[in-house]
């Protein structure tokens, strides 16, 4: 395994302990193709590739190369998977090649999925099929432009192999990108096997990374646990109000730089439903759509456990404290989701009411399968009462009448404030997508890519989703929910 000039890594996760990791090279593929690389993101990274080939990209993000500075890494973590402890889990198919300082002066991580089995890759073999890896760069690149704190797609490979799942499938490597993969779980590692010292030294490194301002307080860890129980309920929000299910809201798969990680069976609801389900292995519903606040706030309630040996020497007071903290998550998430639901809706000063009009109208979509997306994409054209204005969005209802009586209760409430229709529907427009990266389009660009080697619908979806909020020429269908015929009814893993 050659090392490549290209560009400069460093790894201040490398530097502590190898309690926290098992040092570890990707194996090396076969014939690695270049399947996309972004190079918008890669230039705000500060990685310079202009010299380099395609080919000399898919050594690189194929693992077959490492650039300069490079310590691959596997990090350690453990976590609840729905709801019951797996005490040892970490990076099995996920290597950290390292970090880069980008240009505006942040670290970011820069792993690898699917380069080999790694020391926890227990009876797996490390690698990730074709399908997935389409499905993480669309998703995380669209959850981005959306608003959506979330780890990014720099690259996506193609191996020459093919990897055993079901079947036989063609093999891919993703390359990703974060503030920090430091999980929930990583913190769990430490707490399970009492050293105190280990959850310390990742505490320091964590506020460090991702939360400098914290160093100066009385109480570090405290507001460790208070920073991140807020990022949490505000990604959670989002989430919420774009219609977007994780799938395996797990305590290995909640990052404490509060960005959305592993992209595994999750996926946007069309026809809306507050129970929607799409994970295959999500039996008993524990992550649907209206349970994924409660499932935070479950996974907050551990990370709370595994830092109360910081909090106060009287380990009673740490507990009290870390109780008080975790209390905090409803009025944060509330407060979040009303302020980003009501601007859906045209608001800009809401108040508690508001809760009302708003899960009044969900109701509605609900009763009458409406199209999420959509529906909130047209209500900025129904702000005047007309049959002309509300035809787009009541043809979503299967008994348009249910809205027409909810559009009179919200028309009366958006007249007590004092903006124009014409600075309320841009608003508006800004932050209802009409595009987003549904079920049946996700999967019909990896059957082409995975049956015929094309990726050509791979890409058009891609560009695509760079302008949500704009309607595009020509391609109206990536607009449309799918039919009857399309309905993707489960997600999976995948990898």
């Amino acid at each position: 395994m050659s090392n490549s000039p290209a560009f400069k890594f460093d790894n201040s996760y490398a530097r502590l302990s190898e309690d926290f990791y098992a040092s570890v090279d990707p194996t090396p593929v076969k014939s690695p193709s270049l399947i996309k690389f972004n190079t918008a993101l890669a230039e705000q990274l500060g990685i310079n590739v202009s010299a380099l080939s395609d080919q000399h990209l898919a050594e690189l993000f194929s693992g077959n190369e490492l650039a300069e500075g490079s310590e691959p890494i596997a990090m350690a973590y453990c976590g609840h998977q729905f709801g019951n402890l797996n005490p040892q889990l970490g990076d099995g198919r996920a290597i950290l090649l390292g970090e880069v300082i980008a240009k505006d002066g942040l670290r970011y991580d820069i792993q690898l999925k699917g380069p080999g089995r790694t020391p926890f890759s227990r009876n797996g073999d490390g690698r990730a099929a074709l399908g997935p890896i389409l499905r993480e760069y669309l998703l995380s690149e669209s959850m981005h432009v959306l608003g959506v704190p979330t780890t990014r797609a720099l690259a996506a490979v193609s191996t020459g192999e093919m990897v055993r799942r079901e079947q036989l499938l063609p093999g891919a490597i993703i390359t990703r990108v974060a503030r920090g993969f430091v999980r929930v779980g990583t913190f769990q590692y430490f707490a399970i096997r009492g050293k105190i010292d280990g959850t310390r030294k990742l505490a320091d490194y964590v506020i460090d990374r991702n939360y400098p301002e914290l160093k100066a307080t009385e109480t570090p860890y405290l507001s460790l646990l208070e920073s991140v129980i807020e990022q949490q309920a505000k990604l959670i929000a989002k989430w919420m109000q774009l219609g977007f299910i994780h799938g395996v809201m797990n305590t290995d798969n909640m990052s404490v730089s509060g960005e959305t990680i592993d992209y595994g069976p999750c996926a946007f609801i069309d026809e809306f439903h507050p129970t929607k389900v799409f994970s295959s292995i999500d039996r008993q519903g524990r992550y649907a759509y209206q349970n994924q606040p409660a499932a935070g706030h479950w996974d907050l309630c551990r990370f709370a456990e595994a830092l109360v040996p910081l909090l106060d020497e009287d380990q009673e007071t740490a507990g009290e404290k870390a109780q008080q903290a975790i209390n905090t998550f409803p009025k944060h998430y509330e407060h979040y989701w009303l302020t980003g639901m009501a601007q859906k809706l045209g608001l800009s000063a809401p108040t508690e009411a508001d809760r009302g009009l708003i899960n009044a109208l969900l109701d509605c979509m609900a009763e009458n399968k409406a199209d999420f997306t959509l529906t909130f994409y047209h209500l900025s054209n129904a702000l005047a009462e007309s049959t002309e204005n509300d035809g787009a969005i009541r043809h979503l209802f299967s008994n348009p009448e249910s809205f027409d009586d909810w559009a009179k209760t919200w028309r009366k409430r958006l007249s007590t404030e004092q903006t124009s229709d014409e600075a309320r529907q841009i608003a508006m427009h800004a932050v209802n997508p009409l595009y987003i990266p549904r079920n049946h389009l996700v999967e019909a660009v990896i059957r082409a890519a995975e049956d015929r080697g094309d990726y050509q619908p791979f890409y058009e979806l891609l560009e695509v989703l760079q302008q949500p909020y704009t309607e595009q020429p020509r391609r109206e269908r990536l607009a449309e929910p799918p039919k009857p015929e399309e309905v993707v009814l489960n997600t999976f893993c995948g990898t």
